[in-house]
Order: structure tokens, then sequence, then C-alpha cells
């Protein structure tokens, strides 16, 4: 969920409430039925606004997911995985912030191998049944930022009732891909999609060499192919798409309700397949701006360094983008790292951001400064 800000940054704290709480009601007037959360969206603002926009009669037309989100809750809350205490303060803590007395959908949140290896050896899976038994979670599920190989070995270790995945046009060999999907679905899971425009790239933010490809004008035609592409996939139960504004929302629900099932033609796939690939070849950082690596300890702006050396390759504008490097504050240019990996191991697309630092760094100071 990316809801409205002050600042519009991606995930900022400041977010505007009474929009953003109009936003989430005007979507389920128009049939959405499905958020997902988590307490670290919106630097811990995400969950509590969704709960006030669910009151008034609005929560029981809806079914809220949101996550157990350690380890990144772990020093905000002082919450510890090997605590069961802890796992029932911070899940009580969610009730209330989202003014609920159960949630439909849990998940163990952002699955990688570090995480997994820690989660197997807590107990946790006990805890969970514990809370299904007690009327306090309906379905239990992980998202997933890592290889293959462990998907499927966590896919088989439990009988999860969902799964949620990266997944769309660009992303068919990444993380989980399309295998992953198949494989899930095919043991009986359901599977949510995640990023299905990339965090917007898919969206307004495509390069031209693709959206000659798509004979895409404009933004709305790039999202209807992308998400009609998703709808079509066998497998998917159900796509996320993060909307930040009203016009985001309305533009959505009309595309999904126009949509007639296996009406994506041959021409259109073919298209999205070129367009995949050239996507792929021009795109120098896999980044989707979901902002997990943040805050830095040495407060490098990471994922407004990535926006603009990736709108200078894949745009062919390093005159442009460099201009608006110079302009960043001394203390959010990649130069101040230290390599010290906190960003890395958060990282859901496993950048080795340290050294896109030091890279970036050079790219923007190989030509004389631009005045």
């Amino acid at each position: 969920m990316r809801l409205p800000t002050e600042d519009e940054k991606p995930f900022s704290s400041n977010v505007k409430e009474k929009e953003a709480i109009e936003l989430i009601r005007e979507a389920v007037d128009r049939g959405i039925n499905y958020i997902d959360t988590a307490w670290p969206y919106h630097s811990g603002e995400s969950e509590k606004i969704v709960g006030k926009a669910l009151e008034d009669g609005y929560r029981e037309k809806v079914k809220i997911a949101t996550k157990f989100s350690w380890p990144y809750v772990e020093n905000e809350l002082d919450v510890s995985l090997e605590d069961r205490d802890d796992w029932y303060f911070l899940f009580d803590e969610q009730l209330d912030r989202l003014k609920t007395d159960k949630i439909d959908f849990y998940l163990l949140h952002s699955l990688d191998k570090s995480k997994w290896s820690r989660y197997k050896e807590s107990g946790i899976f006990d805890w969970l049944e514990e809370l299904r038994e007690a009327g306090k979670i309906d379905y239990i599920g992980f998202s997933f930022h890592d290889d293959l190989d462990l998907f499927k070995e966590i896919v088989d270790y439990y009988e999860w009732d969902f799964c949620q995945i990266q997944y769309n046009y660009v992303d068919l060999e990444h993380q989980a891909g399309r295998e992953g999907l198949e494989y899930a679905s095919d043991k009986g899971l359901g599977v949510i999609v995640m990023e299905p425009l990339r965090g917007g790239e898919l969206a307004k933010k495509l390069p031209n060499e693709v959206k000659e490809i798509l004979d895409a004008d404009n933004s709305k035609q790039a999202v209807e192919l992308a998400l009609k592409w998703l709808w079509n996939q066998p497998g998917v139960s159900l796509v996320l798409s993060g909307m930040s504004n009203l016009r985001q929302v309305r533009q959505n629900i009309e595309i999904a309700e126009s949509y007639k099932k296996d009406e994506i033609t041959e021409e259109e796939l073919s298209s999205l397949e070129k367009a995949r690939k050239k996507y792929l070849a021009i795109s120098p950082v896999d980044c989707t701006g979901c902002n997990y690596c943040m805050p830095c300890p040495n407060e490098i702006n990471i994922p407004r360094v990535f926006e603009l050396y990736n709108k200078s390759e894949v745009h062919g504008e390093f005159e442009k983008q460099k201009k608006k490097y110079i302009k960043l504050p001394e203390k959010e240019k990649p130069k101040n790292c230290v390599s010290c990996g906190e960003c890395k191991t958060k990282c859901p697309q496993d950048i080795d951001i340290p050294e896109k630092m030091e890279e970036i760094t050079r790219y923007f100071n190989k030509e004389k400064q631009v005045k």
C-alpha cells in the first residue's frame, strides 16, 4: 500500500491522512475488498490509517492482510524472535492499530534465507496455529524475496494457505518467478502478486524504447497491458496494486471492470515479451522503490540515488539527472557509504547496495560538474 504523502516520497511517514482515508473508502465503495498493509509501511503509519479508514462499517466489507514483520520492527519495538510474549505483544498492537478483533490474512513478512532459518528454529508455526484456533486469524501465508530453490523449500515445509510473490511481465525469472507461481499453485496455495507494475516503473516511467514496442502512448495503456497480462496468468489468485491517489484508484478499477477473461491477444503477448527483454537490457539497477533499505544509518537517500541512476541510463538523461544528483544534500549522496551492509540485508531484490553506491559515485563524477 502506497498512500498519498505530504512530501510525495513513497512510504514516507508524512501521510495525508484525510486524503488516504478518502482513497481507501472510495476503493471499497467501488468494489475493492482486500487491503494489504504491514507495520513498517509508511514508517509505522499504514496500519493506523487503514484502521481509521475501516471504521463506520467499512471493516465488514473487506479482508485485511498484514504481516509479522520481524526483523523490521525488532529495534523499534524491542521484539525478539526468541520470546513468544513479544509475538503476542506485536500481534495485539496490530489488532489495536487496525481497530479489529481478527486479521483475515496474516503473513510472515519478506522471507529470505536468513529470516527463514531463524523462523524454522523459533516455533512460530505452533503460535500461528494457536492464533487461528482462537479465531484471531483466518489464513496463514508468507511474502517472499529470494531465489526459486528457497521458495520451493518454504512452500513444502508447512501447510500454507497462500503466498505473496513479486511477479509481472518483466520478472518471469526473478525470485520465485513463473516457475514458483506454478509450483505453489499446483500445491494448492493461493498466489497473491505484489509489484505488478514494479513500483510504477511499468507505468509512468517506461523507457521510450519499451513504449514503442508496446505502442502505449500513455501510462493508462501501459498499466492496462501489465494488469491484463497478470489476470490472464493461470494460478494468480489476486493482484495487489499500490495506489497513492484517487486518479490511480479510479483508473485501476475502470481497467478491472472492463477486463474480460482471456481477452489479451497473441499480438499483445508477443509485444510484452519483446518489451521485457528490452527493459531488462537497459535497466542498471533492479530497484522497485520499496524503501525497505531505509533509513540508512549514514542518511544516504538510497532509493533516490537509484532513481537518478536508472533514469539517466534508461532514458538517456545523464546531464539532466546529474544536475539533480548534484543538488542532493551532501549527506544523502552515495559517497558517504561505509559499506556497513545494513541495507543489503534488508533489500528484497538482493541488490549489493554498497557496491552500487560506489558505482554510482564514480558514474556521476565521470564528467565535469554541470553548472
